[in-house]
């Protein structure tokens, strides 16, 4: 089984204290990130320290050796999810900067009749999404939006939700996106069977909650597109764009080669196979993103007509914005592995054993309840995947996979008050915090339950 880094082994750890201890220890540290970021207002990095530190006291641990395991999963998370996300920011840079994200709206939206928008601007959020961040997928689509939702003289609801659909199913679903990136590290999961099976799984659950939702949700919440983004703003200064192909190849170079590693691992089984080397190393995270952000660098940076400098100035400028989630995620496998260290991962893995609960259930469950809790999908994965490590042990690839995927869903669960992205869709949008509720947070729960029932489903088989 191959990972996204060595940390992800699951190793099962005798417990340091009794059932009851580590139980209330876990519970503590959970409660303290909680209330830390909710009610303190404190950021998730700090936050994630404080509740590693409970975590190890309340469990009796020496607290050098707590710091210990912190500082040894900060360290190796930083290594392998942190060097992706990274690589990940570099590329949507080169996208969004070249007019390369502007031209795949573009060629989609005008092949689609007036009915078909809603379908084609799910699409849209869906590609958009595979290689950004949530929030930098909707300040680039939000003028699409407006001017699309005019265009058809329909609720921005209507159009909305799809794009919104599709940006966020890609957030919680499918690798390379950090979120499941985190989980796959987590949980020893191989990348390229979780995105295959991601895809399967994010292509229904995308439909429903998108297109299909949001002609509903147009009806219950019927709001005008503003006129914003009338003007030429968002005009590029760039002489040319990267055609619609370029740039599609682009987007799915990194994808291409992690399935393709998948595949071949699956179909030809002499490890010693020329082609089976070359796609190893190939297909492997880090390789394939980094070849796409070199590719780039050609076909989305020259090709637009950038210079060198140019180029060099636009990949620098992606790092800073990216600095918070690269702390939050390090610290998030140092909580996690203060967590695996004081063997409540074992812990859990016996009762749930024992009780014969769904992993796959109980993977979703932790994550919905620790995203109602903090309203963070990045916490939620975090959180929930570092407790279910134990849970893994055994399980088959693709089984391993699903596990991770059912975080992915629960992370999506009912966003509401305490998330940036409820306040941002809510001022994007133009509604009040009803509206944004009857909307996209049902749309979000929508996507929650879907993505699990489509996991379960595909539980069955695998």
């Amino acid at each position: 089984m191959s990972t996204v880094s060595t940390l992800a082994a699951t190793e099962m750890v005798e417990p340091v204290a009794a059932g009851w201890q580590l139980i209330t220890a876990a519970l503590a540290g959970i409660a303290v990130i909680v209330v830390l970021i909710t009610v303190a207002k404190l950021h998730p990095f700090l936050a994630l320290i404080f509740g590693a530190l409970t975590v190890g006291i309340i469990a009796g641990e020496n607290i050098q050796k707590v710091l210990a395991s912190f500082a040894t999963g900060f360290g190796a998370t930083a290594a392998g999810v942190g060097i992706l996300i990274a690589l990940g920011a570099m590329f949507a840079k080169l996208l969004a900067d070249s007019g390369g994200a502007d031209q795949i709206v573009d060629t989609i939206i005008g092949h689609a009749s007036v009915r078909a928008l809603p379908w084609a601007m799910a699409l849209v959020g869906a590609i958009i999404g595979l290689p950004m961040f949530f929030e930098i997928g909707l300040v680039l689509l939000m003028p699409v939006i407006y001017l699309v939702a005019r265009r058809a003289q329909v609720s921005i609801i209507t159009i909305g939700i799809p794009t919104l659909a599709g940006l966020s199913v890609m957030h919680g679903l499918v690798p390379p996106h950090p979120g499941p990136l985190i989980a796959i590290d987590a949980l020893g999961a191989d990348l390229g069977v979780t995105l295959a099976l991601g895809v399967l799984v994010a292509v229904p659950t995308l439909i429903i909650a998108g297109p299909l939702f949001g002609k509903v949700a147009g009806r219950w919440v019927d709001v005008p597109p503003p006129h914003t983004f009338d003007t030429d703003d968002f005009a590029t200064e760039l002489k040319r764009r990267p055609s619609f192909r370029v740039t599609m190849f682009s987007v799915l170079l990194p994808v291409v080669l992690m399935m393709g590693k998948a595949l071949v691992d699956i179909f030809i089984k002499d490890e010693d196979d020329l082609v089976r080397q070359t796609f190893d190393v190939l297909g492997t995270p880090l390789v394939a993103l980094l070849i796409s952000v070199i590719v780039a660098m050609f076909t989305l940076g020259r090709g637009s007509g950038m210079t060198r400098p140019e180029i060099s100035k636009c990949v620098e400028n992606a790092l800073p914005a990216i600095a918070g989630i690269l702390l939050i995620v390090a610290a998030g496998g140092g909580f996690k592995q203060v967590l695996i260290d004081t063997g409540i991962g074992t812990l859990l893995a016996d009762w749930a054993k024992g009780a014969n609960i769904s992993v796959i259930l109980l993977a979703w469950v932790l994550a919905a309840l620790i995203r109602l809790a903090t309203g963070s999908a990045t916490v939620a994965t975090i959180t929930a995947s570092s407790l279910m490590v134990g849970l893994v042990e055994g399980l088959s690839t693709g089984e391993t996979s699903l596990v991770v995927l059912a975080v992915g869903a629960g992370s999506l669960f009912f966003s509401h008050v305490n998330d940036a992205g409820f306040w941002l869709v809510k001022e994007f949008f133009g509604l009040s915090v009803g509206q944004t509720i009857k909307t996209w947070s049902i749309m979000e729960t929508i996507l929650s339950v879907c993505g699990l029932i489509f996991v379960l489903l595909l539980g069955l088989v695998i």
